[in-house]
């Protein structure tokens, strides 16, 4: 196993939450879709498909986000296929990644990787520049493991050029020692917990907690939504009710006790309270969002079957098991059953395997144009001082 697997300081859910979308990114971004032929990209994207040939694997390069695998799956993977994995923890934000592979994307060039885990809107800005390898589904008869909810999704029908790697819900922590239970995001307005508040410091999170408190579903929001959503986070601030915006280090408030009360990650939650028992994560009675990290192959990747072998070795139930011990949300049917045999209680937890009651109250961010994201992040960062 390659020397460059490593910890980080930061946890995955740090880095991931600091992955706003920049303004620098969000301006440059409509002039990277012209100088890259960006439509017609997108158009050949509708069209292509793949043929990778089976052949000896000697090597495979993962980027992902630190602290989102257990390294037995790496060792059992080495075990099985003999390959030499360099598997790096360097997707630290979403966009700061991005730019750091531009050029060669731009250009037509290797990445130097052969799978990339980012998140939902990231994968879909790839795959609509053209920036995506499709897979050879035929490598992968694994991803017939998919869970229904996650298949289909708008931004890559039929899941040609991604595979998700895990989910997270999006909804509200609390510290049962100083609150009771909160049903509503906007309970983290409740003059009670003045100073003692915090909301995160991605618009997609915050403003889409929101969004459904207003009855509003995320994924239907309009940009005149979102603005809404953003006006009353402006008024809490002005108001004095909000402690501060957070990357992942809400967890740290939560733990000290300086915030009673915080937009939360589910996995970050069920990892705390194995040390910190009182703090509990809730889904609104209105819903919370359920984001999702992909597996994609950048364009011109140089070791496609090896990388569509080891998705296919990821979909496997005995080892998607293993991952969703680190208590996110599974997207692979049948890891349950694997859990259930082996560590019944986190099979029956329901913030790793949502119930199909719970599945219908779980929403993706807001899908917005390119514009409109630019609109949303600029009018966020100016308010939070970003």
């Amino acid at each position: 196993m390659s020397d460059e697997l490593r910890l980080d300081p930061l946890s995955r859910r740090d880095l991931l939450r600091q992955g706003g979308f920049s303004v620098l990114a969000a301006s440059s971004l409509a002039s990277v879709i012209s100088a890259c032929g960006g439509i017609e990209r997108e158009r050949q994207a509708a069209t292509t498909t793949a043929k990778h040939a089976k052949q000896p694997i000697s090597e495979l390069t993962v980027a992902n986000w630190p602290f989102y695998i257990d390294r037995s799956v790496l060792r059992r993977f080495d075990k099985r296929y003999g390959a030499q994995i360099t598997y790096t923890e360097e997707v630290n934000d979403n966009e700061e990644f991005f730019g750091k592979l531009r050029q060669q994307l731009e250009r037509g060039r290797p990445t130097g990787r052969d799978i990339v885990v980012i998140t939902d809107y990231m994968a879909a800005r790839w795959i609509r520049l053209g920036f995506a390898e499709p897979i050879d589904k035929a490598n992968v008869p694994n991803a017939s493991n998919l869970v229904e909810n996650l298949r289909d999704p708008a931004w890559d029908r039929g899941r040609r050029f991604s595979l998700p790697w895990q989910s997270f819900m999006v909804g509200i922590a609390v510290d049962r020692r100083r609150v009771g239970a909160i049903d509503d995001v906007r309970e983290l307005f409740d003059p009670k917990l003045e100073g003692r508040a915090s909301l995160f410091s991605d618009w997609r999170d915050t403003a889409g907690l929101l969004l459904l408190s207003e009855g509003v579903k995320p994924e239907d929001a309009t940009i005149d939504d979102v603005k809404a959503a953003i006006d009353v986070v402006r008024k809490q601030l002005d108001a004095g009710q909000l402690r501060r915006f957070t990357g992942n280090d809400y967890t740290t408030d939560l733990a000290k006790g300086n915030v009673w009360a915080s937009m939360a990650y589910s996995g970050d939650i069920l990892q705390l309270q194995q040390d910190q028992p009182h703090l509990e994560f809730i889904v609104p009675n209105a819903g919370a969002l359920l984001p999702t990290d992909n597996m994609v192959m950048p364009a011109k990747v140089e070791n496609p079957y090896a990388a569509e072998t080891f998705m296919n070795f990821i979909y496997e139930p005995e080892i998607a098991a293993i991952l969703a011990g680190l208590g996110y949300v599974s997207p692979v049917d049948g890891a349950a059953d694997v859990l259930r045999r082996t560590k019944p209680k986190l099979a029956d937890n329901e913030l790793i395997f949502p119930s199909t009651e719970l599945r219908e109250r779980l929403h993706a961010h807001p899908a917005l144009s390119v514009e409109e994201e630019e609109e949303a992040t600029i009018a966020f960062q100016e308010l939070i001082g970003a």
